[in-house]
């Protein structure tokens, strides 16, 4: 597991400034763009009138309703639940798919303009859904527990506020460990989000009272006494035989005064609502969802469901702004290498990235890349140099809105790349920074993934555009997956094998020479022993 931490305090002192890794998620986000009107009519419907001119309903919830023998939606009881209620952000957890891809489930249970993120590496991984924009998203570490993280996302919601919000799976083996997890969560908090934005923390925290320490730990940070969500009959609790209160949504004072009573149909739950389909009624006011669908098989856990009536934007235009996050002066960078460039952005649409190796003649890397995505991988001049810099345009009017603010230098390497393809793994190759290769074409790698939660990383150069064949073979009946990924987006697979297939075969046409990277999982946390092939005539042997 990665830790992802920003650099903006919560005391809020220092700018927001993203790391490279943090910034890959936002593909994932998908490429929504303007909000459905059907999903605004229907939560309009939901209301109990309209709302004053510069106010917006906020729906927020708390899900781990996967069902089923693998922990994931696929049963789509959950997805039933998810369309049935119209949250607007959803701290999801066990966010797991295998019926499709992540980006399908968000379309089926959400809608197309709905952004996510995942974090990685993950059995049973933490996440984030938002009808609004993903400005930025990571994971934090959860020291007590090997199969998932923190995940947290910071969201761009109308009006003068951003929304943090963080998903989070608590263990149950113990309150003490469970008081563990949520002093080092407050701590993250404390140390990356602004007291000045809004916050709130969601998710399965398997607390068996409202007295537990966890949540004297948590209310340093957000609010945690009642009145507490319900259901029709007042029941509080949220675990499968409803006498527990294992989820939580939990948000910050700033946020907890703009709480409102969330109305679905002729119902209103003045606290907010524990949805149990066993028990709502009419249930017709929250279709598709079925009677059966909260006492599926495995299914533990109510989805917890918070509205708060918040101020919106005012009407005027925001100012276009962009920060450079990296280089920022004093990096050293080997000429060749791949680097990230990192941003945030305001009020801009897409963006347009150049560098200086002399501090006077700017050279193109993007002439549009998404403002909101905030990184972009680029490969840096074999050229040495002290003076070089980027800077970040408005790429609709060509304004230069920041340049980093010290020279970085680049350096010339004298050591040449590997010219022998490799013929095993080497690890740690966890992640596609410390990825193994260069894996050669029609050169078989082997390695291992040893435990449930082992992922593999390895890279291969593609010298010319055409078709490259991945093949994944396994001994035995295990069942591993592969997924292949461009250097400019580590987040969103561009191919992937993923049947029960052995061996798992799959194409790809790479349209531009540079390097890929393809990442082997065990499905469901299989292990096994494997070997990598990857041909094509355009890979580099």
């Amino acid at each position: 597991m990665r830790q992802l931490t920003p650099s903006s305090k919560r005391s809020g002192l220092g700018p927001w400034l993203l790391v490279p890794l943090l910034t890959l998620v936002l593909a994932a986000c998908g490429e929504g763009a303007a909000v459905d009107p059907r999903e605004e009519s229907a939560n309009e419907e939901m209301s109990t009138g309209a709302a004053p001119l510069g106010e917006f309903r906020l729906r927020l919830m708390a899900a781990n309703i996967t069902s089923g023998n693998a922990q994931s939606y696929d049963p789509g009881h959950g997805i039933r639940i998810f369309q049935g209620t119209r949250p607007d952000v959803v701290m999801i957890q066990e966010f797991n798919y295998t019926s499709g891809s992540i980006r399908s489930f968000v379309d089926t249970a959400f809608g197309t303009n709905f952004y996510y993120y995942r974090e990685t590496g993950a059995q049973i991984p933490n996440g984030v859904i938002s009808r609004y924009p993903i400005l930025a998203a990571g994971e934090w570490t959860d020291t007590q527990v090997s199969n998932r993280d923190f995940a947290w996302a910071r969201i761009d919601i109308p009006g003068p506020k951003d929304l943090w919000v963080v998903s989070v799976h608590l263990l149950t083996s113990g309150s003490g460990v469970r008081n563990t997890e949520a002093t080092n969560l407050v701590n993250y908090i404390k140390a990356n989000i602004p007291t000045g934005d809004y916050l709130a923390i969601g998710g399965d925290l398997n607390t068996d009272t409202r007295t537990e320490p966890c949540f004297t730990a948590f209310s340093q940070v957000v609010t945690t006494s009642g009145p507490y969500p319900a259901d029709k009959n007042g029941n509080v609790n949220t675990n499968a035989g409803r006498t527990k209160p294992y989820d939580h949504v939990l948000v910050d004072s700033d946020l907890r005064a703009y709480q409102t009573a969330t109305v679905i149909g002729s119902s209103t739950f003045s606290a907010g609502l524990v949805v149990d389909t066993r028990v709502y009624s009419p249930l017709s006011e929250i279709s598709p969802a079925l009677s059966g669908d909260s006492g599926s098989t495995n299914m533990q856990h109510m989805a917890i469901i918070k509205d708060f009536l918040l101020p919106g934007d005012d009407g005027t235009t925001p100012v276009s702004s962009v920060t450079v996050g990296a280089p920022n002066g004093g990096e050293s960078w080997v000429g060749g290498s791949s680097q990230s460039i990192t941003w945030t952005a305001s009020g801009v649409s897409n963006v347009k990235l150049e560098y200086t190796l002399d501090g006077s003649t700017w050279n193109l890397i993007s002439a549009s890349t998404p403002a909101s995505a905030g990184s972009y991988s680029w490969v840096v001049p074999n050229t040495a140099a002290t003076a070089a810099k980027v800077r970040v345009s408005d790429a609709a009017n060509a304004t230069v809105l920041d340049t980093s603010d010290a020279a970085f230098t680049v350096t010339v390497s004298t050591t040449p790349g590997p010219t022998t393809a490799i013929t095993a793994e080497t690890e740690s190759n966890d992640t596609a920074a410390t990825a193994s290769g260069r894996v050669g074409a029609n050169t078989a790698v082997s390695g291992s993934l040893a435990t449930s939660t082992d992922v593999d990383w390895f890279k291969f150069t593609v010298t010319t555009p055409g078709t490259v064949t991945v093949k994944l073979t396994m001994p035995g009946s295990a069942d591993l997956d592969w997924y292949l990924y461009t250097a400019s987006d580590l987040n969103f697979f561009e191919a992937r094998g993923y049947t029960t297939s052995n061996p798992e075969v799959g194409t790809y046409e790479a349209l531009a020479a540079g390097t890929y990277y393809v990442k082997v999982v065990g499905y469901a946390g299989a292990t096994s022993s494997y070997s990598l092939l990857v041909t094509g005539a355009g890979v580099q042997p």
